[in-house]
């Protein structure tokens, strides 16, 4: 595939399965040869960043748990346990290669705040002008219901997101995607290329992760949907393909790979479309819908029918349509509490309602990022005959 040969800014994300050989603790053997793969793409010019798994489950390993807690507090002590183990061996194995490495921990609090995120940004791609590989987790010993990514596919995709990556590597213990689940459908074929974003690859996707993780398939085709956004496609593979990054970057097909075809956002509309958790949400009349979908025009309080939630002045919130569909999201000219004051009002009675006028827009144009289509037309996928491999395994978690 062209975009993945292309690619000069890679971000490879490998799921706990793999790093923990299936919970048994840190394996450094199949570490050791992924920083070698890395290795070899930095030699040929590639920026590389990397986004592991395997905090949690290699404390759960070393506090002699069988089975993943469901307590938030042991899931933190875990993952305090075991990131200690996890820095420490791609430290080790990224020197062997003769490369720095970064601990990076993130939460969505991080990237949810402006400057945070302009801060991880720089930090990042300083870090990469260094020849240093940064490598990401996500800090489960803070996070909390609230602030929590949920899966470390998405956190690769904001990743990519980030760093305006030219191709997200989610290494799996799955060969790709499948239109069916092969361990019950014996008609199952394998999808070898396919559109990021298209609603049928969600309709495939699906099943629960393994047991030391809690990721799917699923969470692997949203997070290449949500990396599309800054132009970055996806190859879903297998993380014991022998050198599957080199050959990759080669031109080589392996694996499943999700081309992005949507265009591409700015820097700061991909900032609003990665926030994950969203204060607030006004819902608009069809006019209203057909003037942002169409004509590319301002939100305007008079459009507004309901306020949902509560949210402040310069927050990102969402915009739908009546029947619940996301329009757009964008940054609040005024508060939630000003906005159901001036709902359905033109902006001559602002003053009067609320002593002043701020914009006369609820949410300026330059400040909105219309929402992907729900529907990319046309599933462009070529089908593989499935295998007896032993590629075709359960998938795993992030």
């Amino acid at each position: 595939m062209t975009s993945v040969k292309a690619a000069r800014r890679v971000v490879v994300k490998v799921g706990s399965s793999l790093v923990t050989d299936e919970g048994r603790g840190v394996d450094a053997q199949a570490i050791g040869d992924w920083c070698r793969q890395l290795a070899l793409l930095v030699s040929q010019g590639c920026e590389v960043v990397m986004v592991s798994s395997g905090a949690i489950a290699e404390g759960m390993k070393r506090l002699g748990w069988a089975t993943r807690p469901k307590e938030l507090h042991e899931l933190q002590a875990a993952a305090a346990v075991g990131q200690m183990g996890l820095a420490q061996i791609y430290e080790s194995k990224l020197k062997e290669q003769g490369l720095g490495s970064a601990q990076v921990l993130l939460t969505h609090a991080d990237l949810a705040d402006r400057e945070r995120y302009l801060n991880a940004r720089s930090t990042l791609l300083t870090l990469l002008g260094h020849r240093v590989i940064p490598v990401i987790n996500e800090n489960d010993t803070v996070v909390n219901d609230e602030i929590k990514f949920g899966d470390n596919d998405t956190l690769g995709a904001l990743v990519a997101n980030l760093v305006d990556a030219d191709l997200l590597v989610i290494l799996t213990d799955q060969q790709g995607l499948y239109s069916a689940d092969p361990r019950r459908d014996p008609n199952a074929q394998f999808i070898h290329q396919a559109t990021a974003g298209d609603p049928a690859l969600e309709r495939m996707a699906g099943g629960a992760g393994s047991s030391i993780g809690r990721g799917g398939m699923i969470t692997k085709v949203l997070a290449a949907k949500r990396a599309a956004g800054s132009g970055a496609s996806t190859v879903i593979a297998w993380g014991r393909e022998p050198n599957v990054l080199p050959r990759l970057l080669a031109g080589e097909s392996i694996g499943t790979a999700l081309v992005a075809s949507a265009p591409k956002f700015s820097a700061r509309q991909q900032w609003m479309a990665d926030q994950l958790q969203l204060p607030g949400t006004v819902v608009v009349d069809d006019g209203a819908v057909d003037k942002l979908k169409n004509e590319g025009k301002s939100l305007l309080p008079i459009g507004v029918v309901e306020v949902h939630g509560d949210f402040h002045r310069g927050d990102v919130i969402a915009v739908k349509s009546s029947a619940g569909e996301e329009i757009a999201r964008g940054l609040a000219n005024y508060a939630s509490g000003e906005v159901r004051l001036i709902a359905r009002k033109p902006s001559s009675e602002f003053e009067r309602l609320l002593g002043f006028v701020a914009e006369p827009e609820m949410i300026h144009r330059d400040n909105m990022v219309l929402s992907l289509p729900s529907v990319v037309s046309g599933l462009k996928c070529r089908l593989i005959a499935p295998t007896s491999s032993p590629l075709a395994r359960r998938d795993e978690e992030s």
